[in-house]
């Protein structure tokens, strides 16, 4: 370690407005201060961007037990620039094939209320990952790796605000179970605003797995009390099942879009075929020409359901391991146009205004409330000196026991749910690896990177938005995420948005029959984008959102 909080080279984070910042070098941004610094501190000591972001990730969840857990899940885009080569690693948590779906939480409790049956255990992806990843690209050693994640979990951290909202509105979930009390609440309370918060056992285990390896969490001591806690609870895992379905490597799934190659997770991962098809729409009714959807009524609704459309077609995609993949029929150019053409002789030939008002209320207020969204997930974007860059995300979805602490280390399961509308969905014979919405995305000039950028919440929606933004109306990468963005169409004719759009827009809506929920104006459940780019000087920018504390800083 060669700081610390109060140290010469930390960073420090806010909820809020944000500058952009430029390196000569290097830039790194992150959702955490303590998580940015240990970024640039890794390569300063030597390491490049992969050795960086496992370092980062490792750290990440100890600091941010809000948004992510060393039981979770990690998945990567690696720019090599010795090969000129991106790799996409998927290393989501698995199902167990052959074991029946096992959730000791019910449902309705904090992070899992709106899902039914209560999320299932599964086995952790996030320490594979990081082992695949390190054994591939590192240049430093696994215990330098976990030099940070050993020192701030022995010293704790600093309770932020931001922090105490999210885990005081999701910790219920912790508070079912008896080893999530004694961790999140040991004296009955949470852990408040400038509290040091740390835990004597997670930072055990972080030395034992500095000492050990990753596969301490794979093969080892943290495994083995894994599958006794699992099997004590009734879930028969066995400690070979950790190891069964290893991380996959593959190149990425790869569009074309106004002269740019955009690489984002492949199949089963819904993100780049979600995207392609939302930004294929936008192109086929010229979004451009109808002003942004923040000023323009007619460009909000044909966003709102292109999202929507994409939402639904993606419910067919699974893991092409298991099942055939529908991806390029899903963004042929004659569909895309076919979906365009609908929406285009499916608008209101009349004023529904009226409609609106005695239906629904006064058009600038929904009677629907506030929709129920996402929060954690940790994004992370580092580029090194020799041309490398990592997008990586790491999070505490498809994770572990749900609500079990094993280690200090807390663990929250799956949302998997079998279901067309469901984002997450896996299979319990087959496979065993689950659908998520994962954000990680690189944008290409000339087959090298030019922009990489990801955020944790709504990414499903969020991230065509922001491609938009910058590849369509070509704002900077920083206005591109400030924007107001929304939520797909809703079924009762509603369509979600943050509170920033132009009041023409809501009684526009409302002619087209549409009632606006306005959202908070920055509602961080819409994520914040951690992003680096190549600026027009050849330099490089980076920046962290307005939605939450990230800090974004550079070499």
């Amino acid at each position: 370690m060669t700081s610390t909080i109060d140290g010469p080279h930390t960073v420090r984070g806010r909820v809020g407005p944000k500058a952009t910042v430029a390196g000569k070098r290097a830039v790194a941004s992150s959702q955490h201060p303590i998580v940015t610094t240990v970024l640039l501190d890794t390569l300063r000591a030597g390491g490049n961007a992969i050795d960086a972001a496992i370092a980062g990730s490792l750290v990440q969840a100890v600091v941010q037990q809000d948004m992510t857990n060393h039981a979770g899940t990690v998945s990567a885009l690696v720019y090599e620039a010795a090969t000129g080569q991106v790799h996409e690693l998927n290393s989501i948590g698995t199902i167990v094939p052959g074991l029946p779906r096992f959730a000791p939480v019910p449902a309705g409790k904090g992070l899992f209320a709106s899902f039914p049956g209560g999320p299932i255990a599964v086995t952790p992806g996030f320490m594979p990952g990081l082992k695949a990843l390190h054994d591939r690209f590192a240049t430093r050693s696994w215990a330098q790796a976990c030099e940070a994640a050993v020192h701030w979990a022995e010293q704790g951290h600093a309770v932020t605000s931001f922090e105490h909202l999210v885990r005081a509105q999701t910790v219920d979930f912790f508070l079912y179970t008896p080893s999530g009390r004694r961790h999140f609440a040991p004296d009955g309370h949470l852990p408040q605003v400038g509290d040091r918060w740390r835990s004597a056992e997670l930072a055990g285990t972080m030395r034992r797995l500095a000492a050990d390896g990753p596969d301490h969490f794979i093969t080892g001591e943290w495994a083995r009390d894994f599958v006794t806690r699992g099997n004590e609870l009734g879930w028969p895992v066995r400690l070979e099942h950790l190891a069964a379905i290893p991380p996959r490597w593959s190149a990425g799934y790869r569009w074309e879009h106004n002269g740019h190659t955009v690489v984002q997770q492949s199949p089963p991962e819904r993100q780049g075929v979600f995207c392609r098809i939302v930004l294929g729409i936008l192109q086929e009714l010229d979004i451009v020409s109808l002003g942004h959807w923040s000023q323009s009524a007619e460009a909000l609704y044909y966003l709102a359901h292109a999202l929507r459309r994409a939402s639904l077609e993606t419910g067919l995609l699974n893991d092409p391991a298991v099942f055939d993949d529908a991806s390029a029929a899903m963004t042929s150019k004659q569909l895309i146009a076919g979906f365009a053409d609908i929406l285009r002789h499916a608008k209101a030939r009349v004023d529904l205004t009226e409609h609106v008002r005695l239906v629904r209320g006064n058009p600038a207020v929904a009677a629907s409330g506030a929709a129920e969204q996402p929060v954690g997930s940790c994004e992370l974007s580092v580029v090194d000196g020799a041309g490398n860059w990592v997008q990586m995300m790491n999070t505490l979805q498809s994770g572990g026991i749900p609500g079990e602490v094993v280690g200090g280390v807390p663990m929250v399961g799956s949302h998997q749910m079998n279901g067309l509308g469901s984002p997450f969905e896996g299979w319990h014979s087959g496979g065993g690896r689950p659908r998520s919405t994962l954000s990680s995305t690189m944008v290409l000039r000339d087959g090298a990177p030019w922009l990489a950028l990801g955020s944790p919440g709504n990414v499903h929606c969020t991230v065509p938005q922001l491609l938009s933004n910058i590849l369509d109306f070509g704002m900077r990468p920083y206005d591109a995420d400030d924007a107001p963005r929304c939520l797909p169409y809703e079924d009762d004719h509603t369509i979600s948005v943050e509170s920033r759009v132009a009041p023409e827009v809501v009684t526009g809506l409302a002619r087209l029959g549409v009632l606006v929920n306005p959202l908070p104006e920055y509602d961080y459940h819409m994520g914040t984008y951690q992003m680096s780019w190549r600026q027009e000087d050849g330099a490089l920018g980076a920046c962290s959102g307005p939605r939450r504390e990230g800090v974004a800083d550079g070499l």
